[in-house]
């Protein structure tokens, strides 16, 4: 008779392959974020005629609503299940399509047009909490807590990929069939989701006291600053380059931000497992010291050349930041609590990129696009510190 002792382990493949069929509803929700994010802003502004702010709003307010909904979010799945959470997020994603969809047929009346955009957006903004965060606690119950590190990973490479990939395609669909395709395949890939994730079991829900959220926000502070503190050299990057680009008047600046989200893929396939094997804190130090040498060649660049090489490396070294630091802050609460734990600290992620763009912009005003890479490569640097900090802290508590 096979005991659970005795009875097989999974293969690193079966792992894999488990969490990979789970965080595709990452890849479907973040294709939500991705498709309309290079043609809003362009159709606010020139299809609508409303100003630059109006048209940045439109993009900004998706993550606002991210951020505010995070404690939502993570009640929702400790309390609901993560399978329900997604399906909802998934609904929500859908309903998006449909105001994205009637914004179009209401372009007659720009204001009108323009706040059926921000509800819609509203809703994926929160509708991306659930996804996000529900795939991750997901992924965890079906594979193990050992795994943790992996499932924040492969989470991670399906909502970036997702956002690469959906930006040309969304461009691509609206030259070839118009805006209103836009809206027509968000509602159609929500109900292809919802198939999807409904064939998909579910893990038991976790039953246990449930901490508030301020009390699980309070565990994971130090963790998210480090997160929040590495994630602005993302945000310069993708906010910045364009221009940085232009002030030095160097070609294909976009060629800056295809390395560095392969070198962030790439990086997280090859080397996803060292968190499990050397632990979170040392894989964050290792992964901020090259990211703060990335930044810092950016902010020295002479030639493109070595701006390329300072993208690459900033991207290699951002690729495990979240992952690692994530894995030491989810084991600081109880499984009970597992799913407010991924949100409070995604949620420094998100206050993170809301604000790199306007300070990292204030910085540039007032002393050149360059020095933005030296504040993201300081800030990075002070991320590197407080990890090294925490790991002593680790440390020192284990042999106590």
């Amino acid at each position: 008779m096979t005991t659970p002792e005795s009875a097989p382990q999974p293969t690193q493949l079966q792992v894999t392959l488990q969490v990979v069929s789970i965080v595709m509803f990452t890849f479907i929700g973040y294709l939500y974020i991705g498709i309309p994010i290079a043609v809003l802003p362009g159709y606010v502004h020139n299809e609508l005629g409303l100003g630059t702010i109006t048209a940045g709003l439109v993009i900004s307010v998706q993550y606002l609503a991210t951020l505010l909904s995070r404690p939502w979010a993570g009640r929702v799945i400790d309390n609901l299940g993560c399978k329900k959470a997604v399906q909802f997020g998934l609904l929500g994603c859908a309903v998006s399509g449909v105001f994205m969809l009637v914004a179009v047929w209401l372009q007659q009346w720009p204001l009108l047009s323009v706040a059926c955009l921000f509800v819609g957006r509203l809703i994926l903004g929160s509708a991306e909490s659930l996804v996000g965060s529900g795939a991750i606690g997901w992924g965890i119950g079906r594979v193990g807590a050992q795994h943790t590190a992996k499932v924040i990973s492969w989470n991670g490479i399906a909502s970036y990929g997702s956002m690469a990939i959906g930006a040309p395609l969304g461009v691509w669909m609206v030259k070839t069939f118009g805006l209103a395709s836009m809206g027509t395949s968000l509602i159609l890939l929500g109900l292809l989701s919802q198939l999807l994730a409904w064939k998909k079991a579910p893990v038991p829900i976790v039953h246990g006291e449930r901490m508030p959220f301020i009390h699980v926000l309070g565990r994971v502070f130090p963790h998210g600053m480090g997160l929040a503190l590495g994630s602005i050299g993302f945000g310069t990057i993708a906010t910045f380059i364009t221009l940085y680009y232009a002030s030095k008047q160097w070609p294909n600046a976009a060629l800056c931000l295809t390395l560095f989200g392969a070198c962030f893929i790439i990086a997280r396939l090859l080397f996803g497992n060292l968190i499990n094997r050397l632990g979170g804190f040392r894989v964050a130090i290792a992964c901020l010291s090259v990211e703060t040498l990335g930044l810092l060649a950016l902010w020295m660049a002479n030639t493109p050349e070595l701006a390329l090489l300072g993208a690459a490396l900033t991207g290699f070294g951002f690729s495990l930041v979240f992952p690692a630091l994530g894995v030491e802050a989810v084991n600081l609460v109880p499984a009970s609590s597992r799913g407010a734990a991924v949100g409070a600290y995604s949620l420094f992620i998100d206050l993170s990129l809301g604000l790199t763009g306007p300070l990292a912009g204030a910085i540039a005003a007032g002393f050149g696009f360059v020095s933005i890479f030296l504040f993201a490569a300081l800030a990075s640097l002070a991320g590197l510190a407080l990890s090294v900090t925490l790991y002593r802290r680790s440390r020192l508590a284990r042999s106590q």
